[in-house]
């Protein structure tokens, strides 16, 4: 009846059914039994762990074979991030895109032409001079450690010494991003592609961001719509931070190396500068610098205060300057700045070092409004006792 035929046939389809079902649920209570206890929840995790590091891995190799559009693209992302008010207050007073973008794109030129015009003129006539007076302070410095009876021996220092000497007077570190780019073809390419990839993204950047979120829906939709707005306000906070620190501390040594009569002093201060968006390792290698010039050329009491004016101005940097200008939620903690940094070199030079702080800061800044505006991933949330 009702279309199932006999009652003998419906008994024997009613056995297999019940048949089929109880082989249905045995294997299951079987297999949640083995992956169901200690062992097997481990197993799970590090088959989990596995294939996050091989995605990993597969992303940045990935990357790093695609440096040439990977790079510009990067870069063209935190300059149209830096310079997005200005184009949101052009579109505001009616401008048309296509304009604003021109208008943005070649004050970006201007500035970033002036920048360099002004490293290559304070440094290219005097860095013979800066560094063989490195050198020389390095030679004084290796000197004076034979009188100290707990420090390594004279062939160890020596080497040291001459690894400093290669690395302060070699092309990368007077190059800064070129290095990381390689040969000139491929800087070349990659500049005109970042040239042309920050046109539309200046001209159509909303555009482009609302295409890439059309597969997604509902809460996906916005959580990425979030992790968009929340990577280009901190890339743009986090480069236009920077660079005003790192004028400020360009200023402020600058100041000091004046009133101390250190030679060299605008050419140091420009490296402070330029340094200064390589988070801790740049200030230390530019205070190191100024303490070496001023070794050899006003003696160890001069360079000691040089390196006191250099503390203090980095410690009024980071305790009340930068929490202005780049506001606390872009603080990260520096265990992972120098993590950012080490992997960011090891990947990709001094460029890797640059980029890797804003990254960082890009993801810590997605993770702080996954689940909501002001609300970070679980996993990220406090605990109440670190509230208490």
């Amino acid at each position: 009846m009702f279309g199932w035929g006999s009652s003998r046939e419906v008994d024997d389809r009613l056995t297999r059914l019940e048949i089929g079902a109880g082989h249905k649920s045995d294997a299951p209570r079987s297999v949640r039994q083995v992956w169901g206890d200690g062992f097997g929840l481990m197993a799970t995790r590090s088959l989990q762990i596995i294939i996050v590091l091989l995605l990993t891995a597969a992303i940045i190799w990935g990357m790093r074979t695609l440096t040439t559009v990977v790079i510009p693209i990067l870069l063209a992302l935190i300059f149209a991030s830096t310079f997005a008010p200005v184009t949101g207050w052009l579109r505001r007073r009616n401008v048309p895109s296509a304009l604003s973008a021109v208008i943005v794109l070649l004050g970006i030129v201007v500035i970033l032409s002036a920048i360099g015009w002004l490293i290559v003129w304070a440094v290219r006539d005097q860095w013979d001079d800066l560094s063989s007076q490195a050198q020389d302070g390095i030679a004084q410095v290796i000197d004076w450690s034979k009188t100290l009876p707990f420090l390594p021996d004279q062939s160890q220092l020596h080497d040291w010494g001459d690894q400093i000497t290669d690395f302060l007077t070699s092309a990368q570190f007077g190059s800064g991003a070129l290095a990381g780019v390689g040969a000139l073809t491929s800087f070349i390419t990659g500049l005109v592609l970042m040239v042309v990839v920050l046109f539309f993204f200046l001209k159509d950047g909303p555009k482009l961001w609302r295409f890439l979120l059309r597969p997604f829906q509902g809460e996906g939709l916005r959580r990425a719509e979030r992790a968009g707005a929340k990577t280009v306000e901190t890339l743009g906070s986090y480069v236009r931070g920077t660079a005003g620190v790192a004028a400020v501390d360009a200023l402020g040594i600058g100041i000091g190396l004046l009133i101390l009569q250190v030679p060299l002093a605008l050419p140091l201060s420009v490296l402070v500068f330029v340094l200064a968006f390589i988070p801790i390792v740049g200030a230390t290698v530019a205070g190191i610098l100024a303490a070496l010039v001023a070794l050899v050329a006003n003696g160890p009491v001069n360079a000691v205060i040089v390196v006191g004016v250099v503390i203090l101005v980095n410690q009024l940097e980071g305790n009340f300057l930068q929490p202005v200008l780049m506001g606390r939620a872009l603080k990260l903690h520096s265990l992972v700045i120098l993590l950012a940094l080490t992997v960011g070199t090891v990947l990709s030079g001094i460029l890797g070092a640059v980029l890797a702080v804003p990254l960082a800061a890009v993801a810590w800044g997605i993770v702080k409004v996954w689940d909501g505006p002001d609300t970070p991933a679980k996993w990220a949330r406090p605990h109440r006792t670190e509230e208490l």
